[in-house]
């Protein structure tokens, strides 16, 4: 085979940095470039959580962007707002134009991207990944599975639909389809290959690259002043307002606080996601005068965002599924910030925990989310600058971007010698 210089990653939900999101495979991307390959990612131009197009005019069915270095193919998708029939067919039209878009490339001179050597099709919704098999089959290459979330199970766990549900039946066929197509599969859950080899799948076929975090873009950004007052204490929370995020425990926990008297602690929520509307009721009926929100921050503003603040929070809802582990972005991202932690969470791994960078509290209690902070609070400021230094040595060494691109060229340079 070639060199395998080529690479072809389908993301629809894939962002550059100067929107708020997930820059996974930005990051990879950019890495990749700087060691001599060439990276083509396929995404949506409806992005995801802010449900508005961006990158290309009304007229136009693609694009290709050269972002930093990376080609982005922005793509014209069906437009959608919350889980329902709207963002089926958003997904569904993804996955058509993005098969028709792709064999452009087969043309050869003039086509506008390059060829692969091997295709990633990355979930979250399987269909992406099912356009890049058929992808890697027409153009005769090595295909990946990546694997975000267990799709359909995170689904049928968070409530949000039947298992019965004929949609997720379709969606467990393909799952297994695609497990069994795949030449690998990467996960980013830690234990993600339990759930996998489940379905009798070989273990040897699955490799863990988890999320992980550009260093670089913290460096330089200094302690910042915030716009509330010196003597304000600020616990922030930046990024997608989802039913998983189980944000009403950090308002519930606002209003203990506050119910305390500790007036100088301010909750603050960066962001936007289906359940934005309902945490704005519940803050206006709880009268809890100490949260505020912000809106949305690209990525490339959200070391900034977080060095506003003294705690971070992040919290999930106490579910079975996250007995596979958690891989957010965000987390490494708080991380890096160099700020104390507070964790509330079941998952089977705590990497607040393993680099003593927080405290850590069992999901879906306020009471102890709010006895976190005022333990944090109450420290002195040497105590918590500890913590965070602790986040950042973690976050460099486990689940920095050239740490984990080291594991993907590994996996590139197997496939190529079959």
């Amino acid at each position: 085979m070639q060199d395998c210089k080529s690479i072809w990653i389908l993301n629809h939900y894939a962002i550059t940095p100067d929107l708020p999101g997930g820059t996974r495979h930005f990051d990879f991307a950019k890495e990749l470039t700087n060691r001599g390959y060439s990276v083509t990612i396929f995404a949506s131009a409806f992005i995801h959580g802010i449900f508005e197009y961006r990158k290309l005019s009304k007229k136009e069915k693609w694009r290709v962007e050269n972002y930093d270095g990376v080609n982005f193919v922005w793509i014209k998708t069906f437009p959608y707002k919350g889980n329902g029939i709207r963002r089926v067919l958003n997904m569904l039209s993804y996955f058509t134009s993005v098969e028709h878009i792709g064999k452009l490339s087969a043309k050869g001179d003039g086509a506008p991207f390059k060829a692969p050597d091997i295709i990633i099709g990355s979930s979250v919704h399987p269909f992406a990944a099912l356009a890049g098999y058929k992808l890697s089959c027409f153009y005769k290459t090595p295909f990946i599975f990546e694997v975000r979330d267990l799709w359909p199970q995170t689904l049928i766990e968070l409530g949000k639909i039947s298992s019965k549900n004929p949609f997720v039946v379709i969606l467990r066929k393909l799952e297994r389809y695609l497990y069994k197509k795949s030449d690998r599969i990467i996960v980013l859950l830690p234990r993600a290959s339990d759930y996998i080899e489940n379905l009798g799948v070989s273990r040897d076929k699955i490799i863990w690259i988890p999320n992980g975090v550009d260093v670089k873009r913290f460096s330089g950004v200094e302690e910042s002043t915030n716009d509330f007052g010196k003597s304000k204490f600020i616990v922030s929370y930046v990024g997608s307002h989802g039913v998983a995020n189980n944000l009403d425990t950090l308002i519930e926990a606002a209003k203990i606080l506050q119910d305390k008297g500790y007036k100088d602690i301010l909750v603050r929520l960066v962001g936007s996601g289906a359940e934005k509307e309902h945490l704005i009721e519940k803050v206006q009926a709880l009268r809890a005068k100490n949260v505020i929100f912000e809106d949305p921050v690209s990525k490339v503003n959200v070391p900034h965002a977080l060095a506003k603040s003294h705690v971070l929070y992040f919290g999930l809802l106490g579910r079975n599924l996250f007995k596979y582990g958690i891989s957010s972005n965000k987390l490494f991202d708080y991380l890096a910030a160099g700020k104390p932690i507070v964790f509330a969470s079941n998952a089977s791994n705590n990497p607040i925990e393993e680099a003593s960078a927080g405290i850590s509290v069992i999901p879906e209690s306020p009471e102890l989310v709010a006895n976190a902070i005022i333990k944090l609070y109450n420290m002195s400021e040497s105590e918590r600058k500890k913590m965070g230094k602790n986040g950042e040595e973690y976050v460099k060494k486990k689940h920095s971007i050239p740490v984990l691109v080291d594991k993907l060229e590994t996996l590139f340079s197997k496939l190529c010698k079959n």
